[in-house]
């Protein structure tokens, strides 16, 4: 007769499973409330304090780590000695487990203390399953309730394969690395750079794509983190692909970086157009009005519910993704006429605390940039009015999301000209102006300006004021620039550089 050990908190499909097992002529060992439940349940089953003759104590903290559990999983068959030393001590081997664990993933989110939170790491299942998927060559183990089904239907012809207990091995550490990092970070949240990186990720969905259709992809969320890009529905539309998240995902950032009404249309992960409204609608019409040619087929964030008048603008272009936090009923039916767009209703704004960037070979981590500007100080003989102030905080609110060298020009709280990602400042002001549609009247930087030449561009464009970090070596041939053409210059101090 063969054992299996059973230890689930999760009890999906386990009363199906179980019985399959005992109609295989297999005796049940269970734990604690599993043992409660399948007895209940009519199945005959043993309680691990008969087979340990310890019965469980400390709260339950201790009952499987005991000799003669993980002597049943860890003896090898083919060793004599092992057999022989089981044999020898009354322990009887153990050929399945089946242990799923406590759900710290999802107690570490929510509204606990923190005692309560350190309850809910599981110290018995992980050993048990490591201990199983060590032995997989003897030992069945299973961790995930989706594996009842596929290894029912391979007891039914026989036995596992050698590769499905590799796999369900595989699985075993796959879960239990992602839970001790997440245990680790829980614990370790006060140390932003420990000595070890650990991440703990779940796959959310496979992507259709990746950046290219021959590329490959999935989705992966955060396990104990929260996100704007793991609590949003799909309201319509075809599925996500690799750069729908990366874009949908910056375009919701650069909407959520203001307070009042606010829309981002955006392109290849920068924005093309962005502004502010008295609401959704002007909001809206007025990002869409600063690069018409460049939206199209992009993607559209706004900050506020989208209503009909705003749907039917929307539909008058191709859009990949309209993302916001609600929609009106009949704004909805508009959207739905074109099946392929998807219609995103997201739930909460970003919470990202740390950015990482994979090189070959490591990974960078840092600070997600959460600063925006230090203390503004006006550094020229004019000081911008009032106008001119908001149009360049907005400027650079703008800014911080465009790849450097990154240059926005602004009239109106309209995002007009963007240049971005050249490889000097003077072409992304080039860049900036050319594409105004209309004269701009400030202009926003990323990062400070090395030589005068951008000063002297503006001021061809007719540019009434500037904001830029400062910082440069020679920021007075700047501000001596600004003050022989009468331009406002503030500088905040901090430079928002995104490569």
């Amino acid at each position: 007769m063969k054992r299996a050990l059973i230890s689930v908190f999760d009890k999906t499909g386990i009363l199906e499973f179980a019985k399959f097992l005992v109609s295989r002529d297999t005796e049940l060992v269970s734990t604690g409330g599993t043992y409660k439940y399948l007895k209940e349940a009519g199945v005959p089953v043993t309680e691990v304090a008969e087979i340990t003759k310890a019965p469980e104590m400390l709260d339950g903290r201790v009952k499987t780590l005991h000799p003669v559990i993980h002597g049943g999983i860890l003896a090898i068959r083919s060793n004599p000695a092992h057999m022989k030393t089981i044999e020898e001590r009354g322990i009887a081997p153990i050929d399945y487990v089946i242990v799923n664990l406590y759900p710290f993933f999802d107690k570490v989110q929510e509204n606990l203390e923190f005692d309560e939170k350190v309850e809910f790491i599981d110290i018995g299942g992980p050993t048990m399953l490591r201990s199983a998927a060590k032995s997989f060559r003897d030992v069945v183990v299973i961790s995930d309730t989706a594996d009842y089904a596929p290894v029912m239907e391979e007891l039914q012809g026989g036995d596992v394969s050698f590769e499905t207990r590799k796999r369900l091995a595989g699985k075993v550490f796959n879960l239990t690395s992602a839970y001790d990092a997440a245990i680790a970070n829980f614990l370790l949240d006060d140390e932003k750079y420990p000595k070890y990186l650990s991440l703990s990720y779940k796959k959310a969905f496979d992507l259709r794509y990746g950046e290219n259709a021959h590329q490959s992809a999935a989705y992966y969320v955060s396990t104990t983190d929260p996100g704007a890009m793991k609590d949003f529905d799909i309201l319509n539309g075809k599925e996500l692909s690799f750069n729908n998240m990366r874009d949908m995902d910056i375009a919701w950032k650069v909407a959520c970086e203001f307070e009042e009404p606010a829309a981002c249309g955006l392109k290849h992960s920068t924005p093309c157009g962005v502004a502010v409204g008295k609401d959704g609608y002007e909001a809206y019409m007025k990002a869409y009005n600063c690069d018409p040619t460049s939206i199209f087929g992009g993607i559209v964030a706004v900050n506020r519910k989208v209503d009909k008048a705003t749907a039917e603008e929307m539909n008058k272009i191709f859009l990949e993704i309209v993302i916001a936090p609600d929609f009106d009923a009949d704004a909805l039916e508009v959207l739905r006429k074109k099946k392929n767009l998807r219609v995103i209703k997201g739930h909460s704004a970003p919470a990202d605390k740390i950015n990482l960037v994979k090189v070959d070979g490591g990974i960078l981590v840092q600070d997600e940039d959460m600063i925006f500007a230090g203390e503004y100080k006006v550094v020229t003989k004019k000081a911008p009015t009032a106008e001119e102030l908001e149009n360049l905080t907005f400027g650079m609110k703008v800014v911080k999301y465009a790849k450097s060298n990154a240059i926005v020009a602004v009239k109106d709280k309209m995002a007009i000209g963007i240049g971005n990602g050249e490889t000097n400042r003077i072409w992304a002001t080039e860049q900036a102006l050319a594409r105004a549609k209309f004269k701009a009247d400030v202009l926003a930087s990323d990062a400070f300006f090395p030589f005068r030449d951008v000063v002297d561009a503006a001021a061809a464009a007719g540019i009434k004021a500037i904001i830029q970090p400062g910082g440069s070596m020679r920021d007075q041939e700047s501000i001596d620039a600004c003050d022989e053409y009468g331009i406002a210059m503030i500088f905040t101090g901090i430079r928002h550089f995104k490569h």
